[in-house]
C-alpha cells in the first residue's frame, strides 16, 4: 500500500494549483465525484472562491450513478467558463469516461460542442494519476504520477481509512 498523508495532499493540491496559474486556467466551477473527489472539490471550490458540484459517481461501490440533477445546474457552466472536474485518482479511468459519455446526455445531447469541450472548457485533476489507466482523455493537472502496470500498488488516502491511523 502506498499511504498518501495530509500533508502530501496539501502539496499535491498546491502543484495543481500552480500548474492551473501557469497554463492561465482559472475554473469558473468545480465539479467533483462523492467520495475520493469531494475533500478535494471543497479545497480548490474556497481557494479559486468558485461553486462546487458534487456528483454522485460510485462505480466501486455501486452500480448507481446519479448526475442528472447536477447536469441541470451544469447546463451552461462549460459554456460560459471553464470547469476543473476533481478526483482523488484516475486509477481505471472508469470515473473519467463515464463522465465523458454520461454528461452529454443530460446537457444538450446534440450539441456539436461536445467534441471539443473535453480538456478545453472542461479540464481534468487528480492528485494520483495511474499511467496504465483507459481514461480516455489525459489528465490536465496533475500531483503524482504513478505506472500501476510496473508496480501494483494500492493507494489509501486518509478519508478511507482515517480511523486505522
Amino acid at each position: 500500500n502506498r499511504y498518501v498523508y495530509d500533508l502530501e495532499i496539501k502539496y499535491l493540491l498546491l502543484k495543481i494549483v500552480r500548474d492551473c496559474a501557469l497554463q492561465d486556467f482559472r475554473p469558473s466551477a468545480i465539479v467533483a465525484p462523492n467520495r475520493g473527489g469531494l475533500p478535494l472539490g471543497v479545497m480548490l471550490s474556497h481557494y479559486f472562491e468558485c461553486p462546487l458540484f458534487p456528483i454522485q459517481v460510485s462505480l466501486r461501490d455501486a452500480p448507481i450513478v446519479n448526475a442528472i440533477e447536477v447536469q441541470r445546474e451544469l447546463r451552461e457552466a462549460w459554456r460560459q467558463g471553464p470547469v476543473l472536474f476533481i478526483d482523488d485518482i484516475n486509477d481505471t479511468g472508469a470515473t473519467f469516461n463515464w463522465i465523458m459519455q454520461d454528461w452529454p446526455s443530460g446537457c444538450f445531447p446534440q450539441d456539436p460542442a461536445w467534441d471539443e469541450v473535453w480538456n478545453h472548457n472542461v479540464k481534468f485533476a487528480v492528485l494520483v494519476d495511474n499511467l496504465a489507466s483507459k481514461c480516455k482523455v489525459k489528465m490536465d493537472f496533475v500531483g503524482r504520477e504513478i505506472n500501476k502496470a510496473e508496480n501494483d500498488v494500492w493507494v489509501d488516502f486518509p478519508w478511507e481509512d482515517w480511523w486505522t491511523k
